[in-house]
C-alpha cells in the first residue's frame, strides 16, 4: 500500500528580504508565523503497519525547527535571502539526508501564500 503523509511544523520568524527595492515593504524586518509542511511518500512496511514513525519525522525537523524558530532568518548561513522559495530548498538539503521518502516541503507564510518544492 503507497501512502503519503503529511507533518506540520510551525516556526516564529523574522526576516527581511534584501534583494527588493528599498522601498518595498518587505525590505523591513517583520515576523511571520510560518508552517512548515513535511510531506513523505512511500510503501507502508507491512509488519510496522506505517510508512514512517512519526516520532522518526519529528525528531528529524528538530535540529532545522531549533535552527530556525525565533530567529531572524537573514542571520542563519544559507538564508541571506529567505524568500519563501529560499527557505523551502533550505529545508529540503537538510531534511532529506536524514528522511529519505521525503517528496516535498511546502512552506506556507501567511494563510493565503504558500510555496511547494519537491526537490531539483
Amino acid at each position: 500500500m503507497r501512502v503519503r503523509l503529511t507533518h506540520e511544523f510551525p516556526l516564529e520568524s523574522a526576516h527581511f528580504l534584501p534583494q527588493v527595492p528599498e522601498d518595498h515593504k518587505c525590505r523591513r524586518v517583520h515576523g511571520h508565523g510560518f508552517v512548515v509542511e513535511v510531506h513523505v511518500e512511500g510503501e507502508v512496511d507491512p509488519r510496522s503497519g506505517w510508512l514512517v514513525d512519526y516520532a522518526d519525522l519529528r525528531a528529524a525537523f528538530e535540529p532545522l525547527r531549533c535552527a530556525l524558530d525565533h530567529r531572524l532568518l537573514n542571520d542563519v548561513a544559507g538564508l541571506e535571502n529567505p524568500t519563501s522559495e529560499n527557505l523551502a530548498a533550505w529545508i529540503w538539503a537538510r531534511l532529506k539526508p536524514a528522511l529519505p521518502p521525503l517528496v516535498e516541503i511546502v512552506v506556507r507564510e501567511t494563510g493565503w501564500a504558500r510555496c511547494s518544492y519537491r526537490g531539483e
